[in-house]
């Protein structure tokens, strides 16, 4: 079992998965990042059945959003920026692990994208919803069709029987 943290949040991946923190590889932050002015990156990434699974990790429970930008675009550049981000650890990166992985990856044969997002479960005036996740779920549909017809915005209350990880935290 591969178990990965992101703030607050502890990702339990089950033993069939690869799973990696991809915002942390030495190629990202070393070589890749300042790509074409700056690339961003989803979090983390896991290889699961053959399917490649990008996973960005939101959780507003503690702090509300302030940047300005819509949060389905800002998923959406990064998940593209981590495509490219992949081709290009693929062919360059330093480290072995790193390059082998992006070449599973990209050879899985679908790629699906998550947005796990987290928020309060009891809003209040000091911690309202800070996002509505079925308006971020239609952004990434029109953004993403290309990629995942059928991207997820889940919590760790509502992950799929296909998602081989479960969330706590």
């Amino acid at each position: 079992m591969t178990v990965l943290s992101e703030g607050y949040l502890q990702f339990y991946f089950d033993q069939s998965c690869l799973a990696e923190k991809y915002d942390d590889w030495s190629f990202y932050r070393n070589q890749f990042q300042s790509t074409c002015g700056s690339a961003k990156a989803v979090d983390m990434i896991c290889l699961s059945k053959n399917i490649s699974w990008l996973i960005e990790i939101k959780d507003y429970r503690q702090h509300k959003r302030t940047k300005p930008q819509d949060l389905g675009d800002e998923v959406a550049l990064k998940v593209r920026d981590t495509l490219a981000g992949l081709v290009a650890a693929k062919m360059k990166a330093n480290d072995s692990n790193e390059k082998t992985f992006a070449k599973r990856v990209l050879q899985s044969k679908a790629i699906r994208v998550v947005l796990h997002l987290e928020q309060s479960v009891k809003p209040s005036r000091l911690f309202p919803l800070a996002i509505d996740p079925a308006s971020v779920l239609q952004s990434l549909k029109r953004q993403l069709r290309a990629i995942d017809a059928h991207p997820r915005v889940v919590n760790k209350n509502n992950l799929s029987a296909s998602m081989n990880w479960t969330v706590t935290g």
